[in-house]
């Protein structure tokens, strides 16, 4: 959706999610009908009250209107609770709807999605954005409606009394209407601007505080307050216009009303010199005009509100409207036996010129290990994820059990392939659930202890208070980086997937460290087909196949022994990591 976009094409969407809940909104809406007529009940009581009780000083009506009085409050109460229950309840259904729906989206969005954008902002954006559509579609909308249907009803009850006084005060109806129009869509800009600005200060704050170590030894604490104080200063900047924006309006709506107020004590001494209008009429008259200031100030200051929900809405809907990742394949695949051929496979990153890869081919059998090694930026991880389609081949075929992974449902194929790599993924959870993780999630309790096992972490798990019920942090921040790591292969253990990718499973491990991760390997590694980017070239001597990468292209391929008879790039780079004198 372009920013473009109608505001209120963009509400109508909103309000269409808030469809669901009409039960809740007929009652709110019963509710403000209520509220409206007990207003318009009340200043219409003006006339009998002056006239009766203080002008011809009728016993009759001296109990009876203060009984109606209480009554159409008692009314106007339980109205009231009606409005702002069925509308708040509503209001924050929608917002929760929207955010399981986005958090979804998210989750099914291309990998390559994740590359233009932070995930700072995208927090952002499925919490700050879904609470301004909150009060768009609960808060705005309750003000609106409730103080339309009061105006209209106020409107009435002066038509009743005046229609001639009525409708001189009606002239200044289109320059009020006006008004709104203008500060709507200053308000809608101004408002893009700051969740834009939102987003970018959760990004830097983000960046900061998880680099807080970084920031301290390298003495970049005002750096980083300056770059955050920089969008602080915008954001308040954008605030204040929004709010002067409001006060001005709402200057000039009671400057109107002033000027209507005047209109009507003009006209009003006119009718009642020529004996059209009583005293009762007249303070009718001034109550519901004086009644419905409020509901005008109220319509002018809520566009505010829409606004911003409106610019939050648009976003939200933005993301809602971007394209799946492509999952039209319709093989079945229960457990893949695991052959894997790459036919001339390149890959080019939108907005690049130079292919990641380029005519890449190579096949691994079932129960192989094929290594992947070359210089940083050689395209090992791009080809690795190539595989659970991550990324996708932008020429070539990456082919499983001699069909294109295209044809595989994404579920299916990904089932096959279990990943462990240097940045382990953890979450702040207990032991269990971070080994039985998602579709492994119920896992009996001795299959996942077996798989700790297996994997070397049982012998720190059961130092853990708690055992395996232990928590262990944001992203495992208790734990030590092989702990973590062996965690992860626990994980691919309990998974039993016949594709194990190891992505420098181990390249940031100390000796001991590596040691037992590189044990719990040799555990996972049989029957499997295993794709294993190194950086160590030590842990890659006893691979079937080792494929050596360059700028993007397959240079070498062979055993470790025959690459470094070769004397190539693969032998270059043994000397170099192991400080060998290079042949003469």
């Amino acid at each position: 959706m372009s920013a473009e976009t109608p505001a209120w094409t963009v509400y109508r969407r909103l309000l269409g999610r808030a469809r669901r809940y009409w039960v809740l909104l007929a009652a709110a809406g019963l509710g403000m009908v209520f509220e409206a007529l007990a207003a318009a009940a009340f200043t219409w009581m003006m006339k009998p009250m002056v006239d009766e009780t203080f002008v011809a000083q009728n016993a009759d009506v001296r109990w009876t209107i203060p009984l109606v009085i209480v009554g159409l409050f008692v009314m106007r109460g339980i109205a009231t609770y009606a409005t702002d229950y069925g509308m708040a309840r509503t209001g924050r259904s929608v917002v929760r709807d929207l955010r399981r729906d986005i958090l979804a989206k998210y989750l099914r969005l291309p990998s390559q999605r994740f590359d233009r954008e932070p995930v700072a902002a995208m927090v952002s954006r499925l919490n700050y954005d879904t609470e301004q559509v909150t009060q768009a579609s609960s808060d705005a909308l309750k003000v609106i409606l409730t103080d339309s249907l009061t105006i209209v009803a106020l409107l009435g009850v002066m038509l009743w009394y005046s229609p001639r006084v009525t409708l001189v005060m009606l002239v200044l109806a289109p320059l009020i209407a006006g008004i709104s129009s203008v500060v709507g869509r200053r308000y809608r800009r101004i408002n893009r601007g700051i969740q834009d600005g939102v987003a970018s200060m959760a990004q830097v704050a983000e960046q900061a505080l998880s680099a807080q170590q970084e920031v301290k030894i390298y003495g970049a604490q005002a750096s980083e307050q300056a770059r955050y104080q920089s969008l602080v200063d915008r954001n308040l900047g954008l605030g204040v216009k929004v709010e002067a924006t409001r006060a001005m309006a709402s200057s000039v709506v009671q400057v109107l009303a002033a000027i209507g107020l005047a209109v009507i004590l003009l006209v009003a001494g006119h009718e009642a010199a020529r004996g059209r209008m009583t005293a009762g009429s007249f303070v009718a008259l001034l109550t519901a005009m004086m009644a419905m200031l409020p509901s005008l100030k109220r319509i002018t200051n809520v566009q505010a509100l829409v606004q911003r929900g409106v610019a939050a809405a648009d976003r939200l809907f933005a993301i809602l409207d971007e394209a799946d990742e492509a999952d039209n394949g319709t093989r079945p695949l229960v457990r893949a036996r695991g052959q894997i051929e790459f036919r001339g496979v390149g890959v080019t990153y939108p907005g690049q010129d130079r292919p990641a890869l380029e005519g890449i081919s190579f096949s691994a059998a079932p129960g192989t290990v094929t290594a992947i090694v070359g210089r940083s930026g050689s395209g090992k991880s791009t080809l690795i994820r190539l595989l659970p389609r991550f990324y996708e081949a932008s020429a070539g075929q990456v082919l499983l059990d001699g069909h294109p992974v295209e044809d595989y449902r994404l579920a299916h194929l990904r089932q096959q392939v279990a990943m462990v790599g240097q940045r382990v993924m953890l979450f702040d959870d207990s032991i269990e659930a971070n080994i039985a993780y998602g579709a492994q999630a119920g896992s009996a309790p001795d299959r996942v202890r077996a798989a700790a096992e297996a994997a070397n972490a049982l012998e720190f798990i059961e130092r853990l208070p708690g055992g395996m019920q232990a928590r262990i942090g944001e992203n495992g921040g208790l734990l030590s980086g092989g702990q973590r790591q062996r965690l992860a292969i626990a994980r691919a253990i309990l998974k039993d997937a016949p594709i194990l990718i190891l992505d420098e499973a181990t390249a940031a491990l100390d000796t001991e460290s590596e040691r037992l991760v590189q044990d719990a390997l040799q555990r996972l590694i049989p029957d499997r087909t295993t794709l294993v980017i190194a950086h160590r070239l030590s842990t890659v001597e006893h691979a079937d196949q080792v494929l050596v990468l360059d700028a993007g292209r397959l240079v070498e391929q062979g055993t470790h022994a025959e690459l470094l008879a070769r004397g190539g790039l693969y032998a270059h780079l043994h000397r170099m990591q192991f400080r060998e004198p290079e042949a003469g």
